[in-house]
């Protein structure tokens, strides 16, 4: 069984998949910076950025609602910041008190929580965007002819090649434990009582830290031995065509364009 629960990428045959990883990967980190820089209260240039970000997904021929449905999973973090609701003075919109603690909302507050909330949240289909319109390892590649650090993408491309090996070495543990624990009378559940659980929990992800660690001892040998010396190779020159800093030049365009409007009329 193989988990491709990480991968996002969808093959199409459109210009933002033909696009130079590079230019994918600069656009979208100076888009999520620009997301991040607005005034609170921008909120006509929040929908201009969302609305350049629906059409590259059109342009792209992905779904809207895939960037939709996928990125309602960072909201949750984004909620963190309902504190900003009752600290940040500013003209009282409602108050209550929860035991000895008499909270009141103010409008700043109101602003600065939903600024957030947008913010996180266009952030993250911009980068659903990116990896869903661009194949991993060119994603890589595209970070090493930008200059990081090659320890830090070889990180990162392990990290994410092995993610899949640990989700696979997991069901198969997930499925030993319910092979040895089933119950053949059916007069109680499988798996034992909570205790239980938790015992085998521990015992599971002991398990597999080690088998991660003495795979990772093996692969590294092996690797070794085949002439790796830290640096990731392709046959894939990545070489800037016009169409890439045209396109480039235009994403820049919009993005000084949304700052202004953001500092003009944000509310």
């Amino acid at each position: 069984m193989h988990i491709n629960t990480f991968d996002h990428y969808q093959t199409r045959n459109s210009l933002i998949h033909r696009l130079d990883p590079r230019v994918k990967v600069v656009v979208t980190v100076l888009l999520i910076l620009s997301n991040v820089i607005l005034p609170d209260g921008a909120w006509l240039a929040f929908a201009l950025t969302w609305g350049m970000l629906l059409f590259c997904s059109l342009f792209a021929r992905i779904s809207p609602r895939f960037l939709i449905t996928r990125s309602f999973v960072a909201l949750p973090f984004a909620f963190a910041a309902v504190t900003a609701i009752f600290t940040i003075p500013g003209q009282a919109v409602f108050e209550f008190n929860i035991s000895s603690w008499h909270l009141t909302a103010s409008d700043a507050g109101l602003i600065r929580f939903f600024s957030i909330l947008i913010r996180g949240w266009i952030s993250v289909q911009m980068a659903i965007l990116l990896t869903a319109s661009t194949p991993f390892p060119d994603l890589v590649h595209a970070l090493r002819h930008l200059r990081i650090p090659d320890i830090i993408v070889a990180t990162i491309s392990f990290m994410y090649r092995y993610l899949f090996v640990l989700s696979d070495e997991t069901v198969r543990l997930l499925r030993a434990r319910e092979a040895r624990s089933a119950s053949l009378t059916g007069k109680r559940k499988r798996g034992g009582s909570i205790r239980w659980r938790a015992r085998v929990a521990g015992s599971m992800a002991g398990q597999l830290f080690l088998r991660s660690y003495e795979r990772s001892e093996r692969i590294y040998n092996a690797m070794l031995a085949r002439g790796y010396r830290g640096t990731l190779m392709t046959l894939n020159p990545h070489e800037m065509q016009p169409k890439d800093w045209a396109l480039g030049v235009i994403a820049l365009v919009m993005l000084v364009i949304i700052q202004i409007v953001g500092r003009n009329y944000s509310g």
